[in-house]
């Protein structure tokens, strides 16, 4: 009789859900509301985690029958999809420099490090007499 076990007798474990990545945008005002929950959740002995909270919310939607579920997404404003668009007005740099004031040459380039072996280039220029010798 074999000892190996068949997929039947086996031990099964539970696979391994996949996690999905994602990003998105919210209004600073709702992003704080998370860390409230976070402390009130807290407050009720249960630590959890911002992605936690995420999942709980879309799951208790999912339970909502449809009039809830529609005045729940009536509740959130609409937003643009993308990033956010970068400040138009540049962030202000404070001058010191005045207008006769000569302007500094551009930094040199620092040569590079050394390699690790710099003596390669030496032994690389050796005749085959002196190699022979060294060895």
């Amino acid at each position: 009789m074999s000892s190996r076990k068949t997929k039947d007798t086996a031990d099964t474990k539970p696979r391994k859900v996949k996690l999905v990545r994602d990003s998105f945008c919210m209004p600073k005002d709702e992003y704080a509301l998370i860390d409230g929950l976070k402390a009130r959740a807290l407050t009720l002995g249960k630590a959890v985690k911002k992605s936690e909270l995420l999942r709980a919310g879309v799951l208790w939607l999912n339970a909502a029958q449809d009039p809830d579920l529609l005045a729940a997404i009536g509740k959130v404003e609409s937003l643009k999809t993308g990033r956010p668009a970068r400040s138009e007005t540049p962030p202000e740099v404070p001058t010191t420099a005045t207008p006769q004031a000569k302007a500094k040459p551009a930094p040199t380039p620092t040569p590079k490090p050394a390699t690790k072996r710099p003596a390669r280039a030496a032994r690389a220029a050796r005749t085959p007499a002196e190699a022979v010798a060294s060895t």
